[in-house]
């Protein structure tokens, strides 16, 4: 297993942009603009996805702000059998939704 993204929902998706790459030093790795789902995505990291955890920045049209703690999305984690490790999650009490 390893972590591929944590997912952050921004309400100014330029502006996080440019801290996270001017101010923190990351690079945009890649964007998609979803405009029937109402949204878009940035992807910001130190290093490539292949290899690096990265941070997925949603911006969800006509949402400029998020109360503190409520912008948290996901942790995106990749592992060889979906099946497998959800059965593993769930033999050692964990919940899969």
């Amino acid at each position: 297993m390893r972590i591929l993204h944590t997912m952050l929902r921004v309400g100014d998706l330029p502006r996080s942009v440019d801290f996270y790459t001017n101010v923190l030093g990351m690079k945009v790795l890649r964007t998609n603009d979803r405009p029937e789902q109402k949204y878009s995505l940035a992807f910001v990291g130190y290093g490539g996805e292949a290899s690096d955890a990265v941070l997925e920045l949603t911006y969800n049209y006509g949402v400029d702000k998020y109360d503190l703690g409520s912008a948290f999305g996901h942790i995106a984690i990749e592992v060889d059998d979906a099946y497998k490790a959800c059965d593993a999650i769930r033999a050692k009490g964990g919940k899969v939704t």
